[in-house]
């Protein structure tokens, strides 16, 4: 029955999406002459003036298509229903798929981390970015990092442990969210912010939690920004990886924007803008940008 149940889901679920076709295929993108990439100013990615990694890597995939560039500022809680036509409700790491929603963009491109709930309702493209969730204190916080074990899983436990009893910051539907990492059950006392993740550094710098989670890009534009006032104290997630990410019927854009990211990883374009952007990510993420160029 259970088994009959979870079929019957995903068939409504790829109903849904199939039979409103209301994302933007490739031919759709061409014939309008325009691709619309939806993001949100964060970190490096979007400064929010009209540069960042993810801006000047669409724009480059626009003009490889022979299309003009069209920027579509959107917010955490409706970034998806922006490009797949559907409200979505996350609860319990999980996906809910509402009432439709205008579409507003063909691509979220904005250091969008890969989750198991975002996974339910878009198609990830090769990933452009590593990620890992860090905890990060003041410099002045009398809690110590912990000391690498080699082990990731104890490395968290070690981190995990530290939490207890603390404050640390956060915030649900971005890939800061609590429940992903389980932080209810650390005895730590949870804060969800709202508003933009390019606050949360800051936040625990004016004292609002002990503590604060930070994505890996994020992280390391505030060790840079606010040099000696913050501090790693471990992880709080094994490695993740970020990617453009696309409607669940636009195959064919999907592939293309595969295509532009293979030979970009290849010519020296996209490792171009990492140094630009991310100065210091390559020496922190080896392996995952081994053999670029």
């Amino acid at each position: 029955m259970k088994r009959l149940k979870s079929v019957v889901s995903v068939l409504l679920l790829t109903c849904m999406f199939s039979s409103a076709a209301f994302a933007t295929e490739l031919d759709d993108v061409k014939k309008s002459g325009v691709l619309r990439h939806v993001g949100i100013p964060y970190a490096n990615f979007v400064s929010g003036t009209g540069d960042g990694m993810e801006v000047e890597l669409t724009m480059l995939f626009a003009k490889s298509l022979g299309v003009k560039y069209e920027f579509v500022q959107s917010d955490w809680g409706v970034i998806v229903q922006d490009v797949i036509g559907r409200k979505v409700k996350v609860a319990a790491g999980k996906a809910e798929i509402l009432e439709e929603a205008p579409v507003k963009g063909d691509i979220i491109a904005n250091g969008f981390t890969i989750i198991p709930w975002r996974k339910q309702v878009v198609e990830f493209a090769t990933p452009t970015f590593p990620n890992q969730i860090w905890l990060i204190a003041r410099s002045d916080s009398p809690v110590k990092p912990i000391k690498p074990t080699h082990n990731i899983e104890k490395d968290i436990q070690l981190t995990k442990a530290l939490m207890k009893g603390k404050s640390v910051l956060s915030m649900e539907k971005t890939c800061l969210d609590p429940a992903l990492y389980k932080l209810s059950e650390t005895g730590a006392k949870v804060i969800c912010r709202t508003g933009n993740l390019n606050e949360m550094a800051p936040a625990v710098l004016n004292n609002e939690g002990d503590f604060t989670i930070l994505d890996v890009p994020d992280a390391l534009i505030a060790l840079e920004k606010w040099k000696g006032k913050l501090k790693i104290i471990g992880p709080v997630s094994g490695k993740q990886q970020m990617a453009a990410a696309f409607p669940k019927d636009a195959p064919k854009l999907l592939a293309a924007y595969n295509a532009f990211i293979k030979k970009a990883q290849h010519d020296g374009t996209y490792l171009k803008l990492i140094k630009k952007y991310y100065p210091t990510a390559t020496g922190y993420f080896p392996e995952f940008f081994k053999g670029m160029k």
